[in-house]
């Protein structure tokens, strides 16, 4: 497990990775507010075509003048941080800081690592109690941590080590980047965690909830790329609340920034609505391989264009949806598609539903932990009739 930085470490790179954030946001605003002066200034038709969005002479040099200081005052910050040593003394980073930068992570996760900005979430997991022969890995949702699988007093971890004798493995990453990134990435961890593990032959399972899933069925499709051996002690999978198929709030996230484009007055603002991270605009139908997104536009309207990928093979998968649920709608949430080549195939018997109950009910609600329960300590036999 991730060694644990002393506090003041912690605390100088809290303070760095927030001034870095900050200074980029400048940046970022600086080049929506320009590029609204210069249209505006151009006086183009209202549906037309904009400008390059730089203003010229008196006016460009200010905007100029202002990336000119911000860029100088990062530099400042930057060295006035970098040597500061570590000490046990000093104080750590602001109470609640983790859920926050778990946010942070879920909407600017690409750009904290593309700028290797410190607030950026490595991959990590972390082993909950004694290694036993069956494990339980954990894998949370879009903008939040592994610690957040405890809801109301109650995290399905801990209950499924108590009542059935399993040891937990939580999993932290940063939900911003895409998730085949983070499933190519957790396929890798998992290997060595099996390799690494004390007890022989261990048998798997993994519990993905909202976006957690999708990196879950990626992780699955390239270790059978990879050829890696955990994928032949995976036993069960179980969703709960993702969307397979899409989350509509993110395609209606992509059909805002689609309106505020067609005329060159709002068009600087949305670059706003294209600041959202890869893994967002992941949701949008389910991503889950490099290529549902290499070499195209990910802000650009258009339809599924994702690869076909099914289940794994020979693993026990059930899915678990509420109907109150507005992030993982029923249908997406069971795998059902339009399109009988893009369905899931999930026996009747392995999907369940919660009349009423919303996305987050499925962290804690007694009905969700009972089936969770009776799912992983059911025989593992595959797919179901």
């Amino acid at each position: 497990m991730a060694l644990e930085m002393p506090p003041r470490t912690r605390a100088s790179l809290f303070a760095r990775g927030i001034g870095r954030l900050a200074f980029d946001g400048v940046e970022q605003l600086t080049r929506v507010v320009e590029a609204m002066h210069a249209n505006i200034a151009a006086a183009p038709l209202p549906f037309g075509r904009g400008t390059d969005g730089r203003t010229r002479g008196i006016t460009g040099f200010v905007y100029e003048s202002i990336r000119f200081v911000n860029g100088g005052a990062r530099a400042v910050l930057d060295g006035a941080l970098g040597p500061v040593p570590p000490s046990a003394d000093s104080a750590a980073e602001p109470p609640h800081s983790e859920t926050w930068i778990s946010v942070v992570n879920g909407v600017l996760g690409d750009h904290l690592a593309a700028t290797r900005n410190p607030l950026a979430i490595p991959m990590q997991l972390r082993r909950a109690g004694e290694p036993r022969a069956r494990i339980v890995v954990l894998i949370h949702g879009l903008c939040m941590s592994d610690r957040q699988w405890l809801r109301n007093g109650h995290d399905h971890g801990e209950a499924l080590a108590r009542d059935l004798g399993v040891t937990p493995v939580y999993v932290q990453y940063n939900t911003g980047r895409h998730v085949s990134e983070n499933g190519r990435e957790l396929a890798g961890q998992l290997e060595a965690l099996l390799r690494a593990w004390p007890v022989a032959k261990p048998e798997l399972a993994i519990v993905g909830y909202s976006m957690g899933g999708l990196v879950a069925r990626s992780a699955c499709h390239y270790a059978s790329e990879a050829g890696q051996t955990w994928l032949a002690r995976l036993a069960r999978l179980v969703f709960l609340g993702t969307p397979h198929h899409g989350a509509p709030l993110e395609r209606g996230g992509n059909w805002a920034s689609q309106i505020l484009g067609v005329s060159p007055y709002s068009a600087p603002l949305a670059r706003l609505g294209a600041l959202r991270s890869a893994g967002i605009t992941d949701l949008r139908h389910g991503s889950v391989r490099d290529e549902d997104w290499r070499g195209r536009d990910r802000f650009a309207r258009s339809g599924d264009v994702r690869v076909a990928t099914p289940l794994p093979a020979g693993v026990a998968c059930f899915a678990l949806a509420g109907t109150g649920d507005m992030l993982a709608p029923v249908a997406s949430a069971l795998g059902r598609h339009s399109d009988p080549r893009r369905s899931l195939a999930f026996g009747p018997a392995h999907c369940w539903v919660g009349e009423g109950l919303d996305h987050f009910d499925l962290l804690d609600r007694p009905e969700v932990y009972a089936r969770l329960r009776e799912n992983l300590a059911a025989p593992a036999s595959a797919h179901g009739d």
